[in-house]
């Protein structure tokens, strides 16, 4: 009787220490429930050498559905096409589709960097003194983004491209193939891009800068710490970039990780050595020392385009010098994705960027013929933004964080029952034993 009594409440000390164990694996249990509805946005502004900025003009772009999903069950991947669609918003956009601005002449001012020859030069330049063709145009915000018949390139008598716009060609195109793991053998690879266009490097790069690496941003794999750095890949900019940890958010009731990309990702490699592959001209640079502004010419066909934050932020003075009226902040120019950190869900973000086109002097190009120096020329800067609606946040609370709080309390409750059952039955046995010893 006395052994069945001490098996007893030995049983009970036990049942109640797995009790509390059990409080304690119960938190990350709960994390499986949500799909995303993420809303992008980008509104574009338009600038001048001498910059007035202009703006914003909004699309909503990224609505299309993937296309081309399989699923492939021995590699735990999922791959797809994603549609290109711009629908243009006018009630968040100051102005029209057809508002016209004085911008960069994109076609002459890439002359320089796609016929370096001379004597090429002097051919081309009789093409565009026919067209009267001059550094700068005017071109309406539609024809900038999407495209227009350049009339220069137009008398070329040979074969070449004779549209030209920003994101030509964006409408009636795709981006991928994308083939990403869905983390089925593997949690923590969920989202991750396995390959690019059939490529697990993008052959722009040396080295490891050439890498694919992390996800689209949309997501990460779940339980993310405040210590873990967030890559993603951006095909529109060809590389991969990463995202530190700024701050605590709270994103309508929803307690969220606010990720920044940091100064170094676009630092000189005096600043940041891992950014040494991403320096591919010494010239511009200057051996590598300015900092601030990323050359992609290599992924545009070789034409001169560079990728900076709005106003130039975080790049070398020398840079901005040339170009009048920028005012670079923190808060408007920098970007940054909120993410729920059990789920690894973005459910807000802020994506940044300027483009820029090189101009340089051209001997031999009337048009250009007059510049002292090189300029680094801001067309427009892009604030594609996203953020989860009130519906789906309220989903988000019932379905996600209201349970992970229940299972929070439970936790608490079942640590809390356990330690006092373990506490008494070890009381009560303890006491049976000294009594049987007496």
């Amino acid at each position: 009787m006395g052994c069945d009594r001490n098996c007893g409440l030995i049983a009970g000390a036990v049942t109640g220490a797995l009790m509390a164990v059990f409080g304690g694996i119960l938190m990350p249990v709960g994390d499986i429930l949500i799909e995303k509805t993420v809303k992008k946005e980008v509104a574009v502004n338009s600038s001048k050498i001498k910059v007035k900025q202009r703006g914003p003009y909004t699309y909503r772009v990224r609505y299309l559905a993937k296309e081309n999903i399989t699923h492939d069950s021995e590699t735990h991947t999922v791959s797809f096409l994603q549609p290109n669609g711009a629908i243009f918003e006018p009630s968040l956009s100051v102005g029209t589709e057809n508002d016209t601005f004085t911008v960069l002449n994109l076609a002459v001012a890439a002359v320089p960097h796609l016929y370096p020859s001379a004597f090429v030069q002097i051919i081309v330049n009789i093409f565009i003194k026919k067209s009267n063709s001059s550094m700068f145009q005017k071109r309406t915000l539609k024809e900038l983004l999407w495209g227009y018949k350049d009339p220069f390139l137009s008398l070329i008598p040979y074969p070449v491209p004779t549209t030209v716009g920003v994101f030509y060609p964006y409408h009636n195109t795709a981006d991928g193939v994308y083939k990403v793991f869905n983390g089925k053998d593997d949690i923590s690879k969920v989202a991750i891009i396995d390959t690019y266009k059939g490529k697990k490097h993008l052959s722009y790069w040396p080295s490891y800068c050439d890498m694919i690496n992390g996800t689209d941003g949309a997501s990460f794999p779940p339980f993310i710490e405040k210590t873990r750095v967030l890559q993603f890949f951006s095909s529109d900019i060809c590389r991969s970039f990463y995202a530190v940890f700024g701050a605590e958010i709270n994103l309508k009731g929803i307690p969220v990780y606010r990720f920044i990309l940091p100064s170094l990702a676009f630092a000189s490699p005096l600043q940041n050595p891992d950014n040494h592959c991403f320096c591919t001209e010494k010239i511009i640079s200057k051996n590598c020392t300015l900092y601030g502004v990323l050359d992609i010419g290599k992924c545009k066909d070789g034409k001169p385009v560079y990728i900076s934050l709005p106003h130039f932020l975080h790049a070398s003075p020398e840079i901005a010098e040339p170009v009048e009226g920028l005012s670079p902040n923190e808060e408007e120019h920098s970007t940054y994705l909120d993410v729920e950190p059990i789920t690894g869900f973005t459910l807000q973000f802020a994506k940044r960027l300027q483009i820029n086109v090189l101009v340089k002097p051209g001997k031999s190009i009337g048009a250009l013929k007059g510049l002292k120096q090189n300029y680094m020329v801001p067309v427009l800067w892009l604030n594609e933004t996203g953020t989860i609606g009130d519906e789906k946040a309220e989903m988000f609370r019932n379905q996600v964080t209201g349970k992970i709080e229940l299972l929070g309390l439970v936790e608490m409750i079942l640590i809390s029952v356990g330690a006092v059952m373990f506490t008494a039955f070890m009381i009560s046995y303890c006491a049976c034993r000294l009594k049987s010893v007496e």
